[in-house]
C-alpha cells in the first residue's frame, strides 16, 4: 500500500484536501465554497478585463487626437487586471487553507494599488484639488496602516 508521502503531489494534495474537508465545520465548508465561487467569478472578470485590454491595445493606441489619452486608458486597464489578479490570489489562498482569513496586509496593498490606478487614470483638468488631496491622504493613511501592521506583525511573530 502506498503511503501518503509516496503519492504524486497532485494526488497527495487532493487526498489531504478530502481529509481536511471532512474535519471542517459547516461554516468552514461554507467559507470554502464561497471562496471558490469568488475565485471563479474574479477569474471571469480577469478574462473579460484581458479581452478589453487586448481590444485597447489593438485599436485604442491609434485613436483620434481628440479622444482621451490612450496611454492613461491603457495603463488603467493594466492596473485593473493587476488588482484583480492580486485579489484572486488572496481568495485562492483562503480556498487552499494557507490563510484562514483574507490577510489585512494584502487588502491594504490591493487598496494601495487601486488608489495608484486612480492616480494613473486621473484627468487633472477635470479633478478638483480637494479630490487630489483626498486621494493623497488615502495613500498616506493606507501606507501608515500597512507600516503599522508590518511593524506590529514583526514584533509579534
Amino acid at each position: 500500500m502506498e503511503s501518503e508521502r509516496d503519492l504524486p503531489s497532485s494526488r497527495r494534495s487532493s487526498t489531504l484536501d478530502r481529509a481536511v474537508w471532512k474535519e471542517l465545520t459547516l461554516y468552514g465548508k461554507f467559507e470554502q465554497v464561497v471562496a471558490l465561487v469568488l475565485a471563479f467569478a474574479i477569474a471571469l472578470v480577469i478574462a473579460a478585463a484581458m479581452v478589453d485590454l487586448a481590444r485597447e491595445l489593438v485599436g485604442g493606441l491609434w485613436a483620434e487626437a481628440g479622444a482621451k489619452d490612450p496611454f492613461h486608458v491603457l495603463f488603467g486597464k493594466i492596473m485593473t487586471v493587476l488588482i484583480a489578479l492580486e485579489l484572486n490570489h488572496t481568495i485562492i489562498d483562503v480556498a487552499k487553507r494557507t490563510a484562514h482569513v483574507v490577510q489585512v496586509r494584502t487588502v491594504l496593498l490591493v487598496a494601495l494599488l487601486a488608489v495608484a490606478r486612480k492616480f494613473i487614470i486621473l484627468d487633472l483638468k477635470a479633478t478638483t484639488p480637494s479630490a487630489v488631496f483626498a486621494l493623497g491622504f488615502s495613500v498616506v493613511a493606507l501606507t501608515a496602516a500597512y507600516w503599522g501592521l508590518r511593524r506590529w506583525g514583526d514584533d509579534h511573530e
